[in-house]
């Protein structure tokens, strides 16, 4: 095929060389052929035919009308489901090949006659001007923390400007989780921007009552750093684009760093954050000289933070227990009857009682569920084991599978009532004693196959043998593997 520079080469060689086919022969192509573009004048492209005729029958030509009319109709609808239909209501007549043909032709459709497409403006971007944050979750990467699955989430801020970004671990869409990440993010930036942008948060948007007034915790918050806030319209995830983005490509790098790390659990949370913490100093490197033009404008951080923490007022019930957020935490018995104070932080629930903090819990995410510690009500159980059956947070009091397996094998044995008080015995000594210890004494009871009671276990607990974990590793006979690799291997 005669391409134009090939042409064009013709054209000047025709002026300098004496014989045509040597200027013909130069440019790469026949006499014949250079002689037709030499009377023409025109290059290739411009002899070009443009193809607009069809090769073959459509083969929608009279079902067209009646699917452009549904396309007008509900301009969603895909061009495979319209094909299935078609095929449905014309058994033998389109064959499964049609399908591209089809596409082709909506896709044209849509482009010249179909409904208009939503415009996403660019903005443009100043110098310390806003910020955007947003919670993305981080379980599909499939984190562990010594080997136990880690679900959790990432409370994430991004200068517009510069892409300059923070992160910090936490496990709800709470306000806690907003106002510690977000304090988290402007004491390591060093400054403060003029805007704060979120997505439509409940804890930063009224939304039941006044959906376009902030909270009035949300609102102190900003109002302490001197941010102006501002949101994003409902279902306009776009406005908040940036963070969106740095969502997608920070939780990729994530993974890609993972994969180079060889392993994706982590000795403790810890080592987490400081690996979370090391890839985003790394992401930032690049963005340094944007960042030292937001760096200039931003404004000057208050003397100290303020604290992340919810305080709540509460009185402890007859069943030991309080209701935070909705859920249910128990307490020390010793507290029934007295006012003591909550703070409620992103993780963890301390307990205050008398200006000093007396317990710490770990916040439970969601609503309706319980935290129920068989130590602050074991006391009680003991003198009423009648109330153990139907005790409403019944589950906590299995710490482990093997106390469970411990009940279930003295109901095989004694009464109820005897079974009740004997593993009551067990969970008493387990919150007095060492929960590991009983445990591991369980353990030792349940391999040997030997009678479950509290009495052989306060023995065995007693013993040395409770201590030790004998671990049973069978001699390894290396002629199996003989054998297998000349299974494997050809003679």
């Amino acid at each position: 095929m005669v391409t134009d520079q090939q042409v064009r080469r013709l054209f000047k060689l025709s002026k300098t060389e004496k014989n045509f086919g040597i200027a013909a022969m130069k440019a790469g192509m026949d006499e014949k052929t250079a002689r037709k573009y030499r009377r023409s004048g025109k290059l290739p492209s411009d002899l070009k035919q443009e193809h607009t005729w069809r090769t073959r029958k459509d083969p929608f030509e009279d079902v067209w009308e009646g699917m452009k009319s549904m396309l007008e109709i509900n301009p969603g609808l895909e061009a495979k489901t319209l094909f299935e239909d078609l095929q449905r209501r014309n058994p033998g007549r389109f064959a499964d090949g049609q399908l591209r043909s089809l596409q082709r032709r909506i896709k044209n459709w849509r482009a010249v006659e179909g409904p208009p497409k939503e415009i996403f403006f660019s903005q443009i971007h100043r110098p310390g001007e806003l910020c955007q944050s947003d919670f993305t979750h981080m379980n599909k990467l499939g984190v562990t923390i010594s080997g136990v699955p880690f679900d959790h989430m990432i409370y994430h801020f991004v200068l517009t400007y510069s892409n300059w970004e923070a992160g910090t671990i936490c496990f709800s869409e709470s306000f806690e989780s907003l106002s510690q990440g977000l304090q988290n993010a402007l004491w390591e930036l060093g400054g403060v921007p003029g805007k704060h942008r979120t997505d439509c948060l409940t804890t930063a948007v009224n939304k039941a009552s006044h959906p376009e007034e902030f909270t009035q915790r949300y609102k102190e918050l900003v109002d302490y750093y001197r941010i102006t806030p501002c949101k994003t319209n409902p279902n306009s995830p776009n406005e908040n684009g940036d963070v969106e983005q740095r969502n997608y490509r920070f939780k990729k790098a994530v993974d890609q760093t993972l994969l180079l790390r060889g392993s994706r659990d982590f000795e403790d949370r810890s080592a987490y954050e400081e690996f979370l913490r090391k890839l985003f100093k790394q992401l930032n490197a690049g963005r340094k000289k944007r960042f030292i033009q937001e760096e200039a404008v931003l404004h000057r951080l208050p003397k100290r933070r303020i604290d992340s923490c919810k305080r709540e007022k509460k009185k402890v019930g007859p069943s030991s227990t309080i209701r935070v957020n909705h859920n249910v935490y128990s307490v020390d018995s010793r507290l029934i009857g007295e006012n003591i104070q909550v703070r409620l932080h992103m993780d963890r629930l301390e307990i205050w009682y008398g200006q000093k903090k007396i317990d710490t819990l770990p916040r439970q995410r969601g609503e309706g569920k319980h935290k129920i510690n068989y130590r602050h009500i074991i006391d009680s159980l003991i003198r009423k084991p009648g109330a153990f059956e139907n005790y409403r947070y019944y589950d906590a009091l299995f710490p482990t599978s093997r106390f469970r397996i411990a009940y279930d094998s003295l109901k095989k044995r004694y009464t109820q009532r005897s079974a009740v008080k004997k593993y009551l015995n067990i969970l008493y000594m387990a919150a007095k004693e060492s929960e590991s210890l009983v445990d591991n004494t369980l353990r030792i009871l349940i391999d040997k196959d030997m009678d479950i009671c509290d009495e052989q276990l306060e023995i065995l607990m007693q013993s040395e043998e409770s201590v030790a974990t004998d671990i049973d590793i069978p001699e390894v006979n290396l002629t199996d593997y003989d054998q297998l690799l000349q299974e494997v291997m050809p003679c």
